[in-house]
């Protein structure tokens, strides 16, 4: 019954999630970020009860006249403020209901991972006290409600006998003592709820406890806009211990059970919850396990040769992280692909995860999601990554070059050429990138834009991305002569094969092994040109004869800045061939040239793509539409290549 229930569930969030990942990217998705969103909510809810204690009056009959004037005079900050706290609090129950639920519905509340649920129990259970004890401060009728049934249902527990509600049997048997001890809680159980969110993630390799920026925005606003429209404000006026609250409208996220101390004796509801509590604590080991190794396992992961001990239940992801080794990962859910690693030896149960990204042909190869792989026996794995260094350094070696030339190529995008110091120069592939090395350590991947044999500068196409830390700098602080630091080069190198004469062993290895006679479509999003110029530059440079079809889609005419160029080659060049596609052609009256999105374009070129190869370089949206529509269509996986593209980092 419950591997049952745990099925339904994780099918509909599987939907869901996948219905999320096409309208926000993966990147952005909120599924996938419940636990980092809570955190967020309750630091909202700490700083606005925060401004709220301080006008608020700890007394009688203070306390409901500060709140009214916080609410009524103070609108503007109070007010907003109030309901803030309150919407923030509502939608932190919810998340964490919600992120509960998920955990249940993919297993992931057993062995090690125990730990997070037991304490996550506890903590939903805190923050329901903080939130019912919230209610009581104001001190309207609401509140009367609340304190009543609240006392009355804690006067059953032999510790009280019957004490408590004695303090409310007359208007005068409450004094300002009991708001001091009111506030007092509602102060001292968040600081609980805090500390037991720390311990919360300590099991969690990397726990991520803040949300992306545009997340993070987009839920503030959320708040401001519902406190704007559904402002909070006190129920039916002070509260009155000689009259009887006859009713009220409750919060069905924080209240739900009073409906059920009005219903039923108070034993039956000590009961449900004890019984509850009881059923979530044991769900570690009643729900139906995931196939699992009992004991320690190892696992060696290439390049690098790291030897790791995984635990029982445990992903590869998760061990590697636990370990210290830089992995590449994003969504940690199955959801981007940006974990895929290959298994060359041992046996995984794949877990579940998002089809588009991991295809029948790929599991075939032997090709798993990091996020979601669960080794069953001892394993090793093969990671595309130049170093798997458990201390997070880089085998790259590092270069300190200076801006060379700067060019802005349209309104969003700078092409920028970096000089070596004399006498240095760096090797790299056709489809390669490098990696920006800010200040703080933090990285920003851009693609090498120029040919490995025109390798004197280096040529990158750097698109601003709205509040993006580093290509705002590049836009409004970058200066022709500013030193750039950066480590490379990284990634793939995509070569094409030389057409060699029988016997000749002098050939490549290359990553893309293709035959001459192959065509080659390059499909690029916005500065996924960048990569794309490198390798047909490296093919004109080398006499390649194979067709190839650059297909570029863009939003508007100008995100298309370098298509003069693009046309010059093909007509120097009688096997190229360029294709401009505008997604949105309302921006562009003018556009005569093919519109709607990049990827339908190439199929209605090639309605069958067998015997073709083709790389994907753009958004991460872009290739998650293109690429399974590309496999229906009889692309092979092993001739499908992608490389996409992260707003911060690849």
């Amino acid at each position: 019954m419950i591997a049952l229930l745990q099925s339904l569930l994780r099918g509909g969030f599987m939907q869901a999630e996948a219905l999320f990942n096409r309208a926000f990217g993966d990147r952005l998705n909120p599924f996938y970020h419940l636990g980092s969103i809570c955190f967020f909510l309750f630091w909202i809810v700490a700083g606005s009860g925060l401004y709220l204690y301080a006008f608020f009056d700890t007394s009688v009959v203070g306390a409901y006249q500060s709140v009214e004037a916080l609410t009524h005079r103070q609108w503007y900050a109070g007010g907003l403020l109030r309901s803030m706290h309150r919407h923030a609090s509502d939608a932190m129950v919810l998340l964490m209901l919600l992120h509960a639920l998920r955990y249940f519905a993919f297993d992931r509340l057993r062995g090690f991972r125990s730990f997070s649920w037991l304490t996550g129990i506890a903590l939903i259970w805190l923050v329901y006290v903080s939130g019912i004890n919230g209610y009581m401060l104001p001190w309207d009728r609401l509140a009367q409600y609340v304190t009543v049934a609240s006392f009355e249902w804690l006067d059953w527990l032999p510790t009280f006998g019957g004490a408590l509600i004695r303090n409310f049997m007359y208007p005068e048997s409450v004094n300002d003592r009991l708001f001091s001890l009111l506030s007092f809680i509602h102060i001292g159980v968040p600081l609980l709820v805090l500390l037991l969110m720390w311990v919360h993630v300590q099991r969690v390799p990397k726990a991520q406890t803040q949300p992306p920026r545009p997340i993070a925005l987009g839920v503030s606003a959320m708040l401001l806009v519902l406190a704007l429209l559904q402002p909070v404000l006190s129920q039916g006026g002070a509260a009155d211990l000689a009259s009887e609250v006859q009713s009220v409208a409750l919060d069905w996220l924080i209240l739900p059970i009073y409906p059920l101390l009005d219903a039923w004796p108070a034993s039956a509801v000590w009961a449900l919850v004890t019984a509850l509590t009881g059923l979530l604590a044991a769900l570690p080991w009643l729900a139906a396990r995931r196939p699992s190794a009992v004991g320690q396992l190892r696992m060696q992961m290439h390049p690098g040769a790291c030897e790791v001990m995984l635990r029982p239940g445990e992903t590869v992801l998760e061990a590697g992280l636990r370990a210290g080794l830089s992995l590449p990962y994003e969504c940690r859910n199955g959801g981007c692909g940006l974990c895929l690693c290959t298994v060359l030896n041992g046996r995984v149960d794949q877990g579940p995860f998002q089809p588009a990204v991991l295809s029948a042909e790929q599991r075939a190869e032997g090709q798993a999601l990091m996020c979601c792989a669960m080794p069953l026996e001892d394993v090793e794995i093969e990671v595309p990554v130049p170093s798997l260094d458990s201390d997070g350094s880089s085998a790259m070696p590092e270069y300190t070059a200076r801006v060379q030339r700067m060019e802005k190529l349209g309104p969003a995008v700078m092409r920028v050429w970096l000089a070596l110091p004399t006498g240095q120069s760096l090797e790299f592939g056709a489809g390669q990138y490098l990696n920006i090395i800010l200040e703080d350590g933090a990285r920003r991947a851009f693609s090498f834009a120029n040919a490995p044999h025109d390798n004197v500068l280096i040529e990158l196409h750097v698109r601003r991305i709205p509040g993006g830390r580093y290509t705002t700098h590049v836009f409004e602080g970058m200066q022709v002569g500013d030193e750039v630091r950066f480590e490379g080069p990284c990634g793939t190198v995509f070569t094409h094969p030389r057409l060699r004469s029988p016997g000749d062993d002098q050939g490549e290895t290359p990553a893309i092994a293709a035959s001459a006679s192959r065509p080659l479509l390059l499909i690029a999003g916005a500065t996924g040109f960048a990569p794309i110029k490198s390798i047909l530059e490296d093919a004109f440079h080398r006499g390649i004869a194979r067709r190839m079809v650059l297909y570029w889609g863009v939003r508007e005419p100008s995100d298309c800045y370098l298509l003069e160029l693009a046309e010059t080659w093909q007509q120097q060049h009688s096997n190229f061939s360029v294709v401009a596609v505008l997604s949105e052609p309302e921006s562009a009256l003018e556009w005569r040239g093919r519109t709607g999105l990049v990827h339908e374009a190439v199929l209605t070129d090639f309605p069958d793509l067998r015997g073709v190869d083709v790389y994907v370089c753009g958004s991460v949206q872009m290739v998650e539409h293109a690429v399974p529509d590309f496999l229906t269509h009889g692309l092979s996986a092993e001739a499908c290549f992608t490389d996409a593209f992260h707003a911060a980092a690849r």
